[in-house]
């Protein structure tokens, strides 16, 4: 998998062949097939582990603190930190979708849908308490979200700050997006 991680952020899935696959991870075409029965497949657990994860994240991160603000504070931090420290996969794993089975797109898109959800009720808690004020709920929380998922698209080893700090600085960015006075 990290063979194909490499190669589609390199190429892009539909430049990249299973033989410069199975080359990246020093083994054949043929033994490729063993583990996975085509190129898709293999995308799909790349997409679905890193979308699992992510959901997984948040998810801990929303059952720590009833506050919205800590919440959604730690959610960015982390939620940024993750999508630059891990550039590579990050890039593959929201970038890439598009190119996945029809079936296996909506299972990663369910993924998706929970994440989304659980930040959405982060900032209707923060509205109804008062500590955010935002005109669409829905649409607050895909902004929080495109922001740490773009983070893949440029980041890069030598790109400043550190994962922690851009994290530190999104969140600033998007309690102050969100209305918060504090």
């Amino acid at each position: 998998m990290a063979a194909a991680v490499e190669s589609f952020a390199e190429r892009g899935y539909h430049a990249t062949t299973t033989r410069d696959i199975a080359t990246a991870a020093g083994m054949s075409p043929a033994a490729l097939y063993v583990h996975f029965p085509a190129k898709s497949s293999v995308l799909f657990a790349i997409s679905r582990s890193g979308h699992e994860r992510t959901l997984a994240m948040v998810e801990s991160i929303v059952s720590a603190d009833p506050d919205p603000v800590v919440t959604m504070r730690a959610l960015v931090e982390k939620f940024v930190a993750w999508h630059a420290k891990r550039h590579v996969v990050a890039r593959v794993v929201q970038h890439e979708l598009h190119a996945l089975p029809p079936a296996d797109y909506e299972l990663v898109a369910d993924l998706r849908r929970r994440t989304e959800r659980l930040v959405r009720e982060v900032i209707t808690r923060g509205v109804e308490q008062g500590a955010f004020a935002v005109p669409d709920v829905r649409t607050a929380a895909r902004a929080v979200l495109s922001l740490g998922i773009d983070v893949a698209r440029w980041y890069t080893p030598v790109s400043k700050p550190t994962p922690a700090m851009l994290g530190r600085q999104y969140a600033d960015l998007v309690l102050s997006m969100l209305g918060h006075r504090g």
